[in-house]
């Protein structure tokens, strides 16, 4: 008759010993991940990881195996730090995108407040006899039919929107305006 072998998990192949059925290791450390206990041993010991694993429900012990495995993976890569670098490095991205999107969030208001101005800029300039089509010479043509294209499309740009915020960006030029009765040339 012959027996059917299973081969020792990376843990047991490492410490040259014999796995047994009841070995803490084996669930965790297959023999096809070798260098998982590798680390794992290096940066923390067979022996304590060992008493850590039997002190902890099973259901547990998977979780800290794979923290075990990540902090000694990063330990070896940054002997000082270890995974506590590439948390706090996560953290300042984290803090930089959050001042990034109060700072878009600060221009966006800036622009609707332009937005809800420029409007009566605009009136007041149709008042006098300026081209009531002013804000349409802002954008070339060509600009203006990709704009019509948004409103026809399913991506839900708002063309509206898009040619307030260029009516406020060149609120400037229409000031600049001083009584003439032509509009501003973008292209100048």
């Amino acid at each position: 008759m012959a027996t059917a072998t299973t081969s020792p998990c990376a843990a047991c192949k490492f410490l040259r010993r014999k796995c047994l059925p009841e070995c803490v290791f084996a669930p965790y450390f297959p023999p096809d991940q070798p260098q998982k206990f590798a680390n794992v041993h290096k940066v923390f010991g067979a022996s304590n990881v060992t008493k850590l694993l039997n002190d902890l429900q099973p259901h547990q012990r998977e979780d800290a195996v794979n923290s075990l495995a990540y902090e000694a993976d990063m330990r070896l890569r940054d002997p000082v730090y270890g995974c506590v670098g590439v948390i706090s490095l996560l953290q300042h991205q984290l803090r930089q995108l959050q001042i990034d999107l109060s700072c878009a969030k600060s221009e966006l208001s800036k622009y609707q407040s332009l937005t809800i101005s420029g409007h009566g800029l605009l009136a007041a300039a149709a008042a006098q006899g300026i081209n009531h089509h002013f804000h349409h010479q802002l954008f070339p043509v060509n600009q203006q039919q990709v704009l019509r294209g948004f409103d026809h499309g399913a991506n839900g740009f708002d063309t509206g929107a898009l040619l307030s915020m260029n009516v406020s960006a060149n609120i400037g030029q229409l000031a600049a305006l001083d009584g003439r009765r032509t509009p501003v040339d973008p292209s100048s």
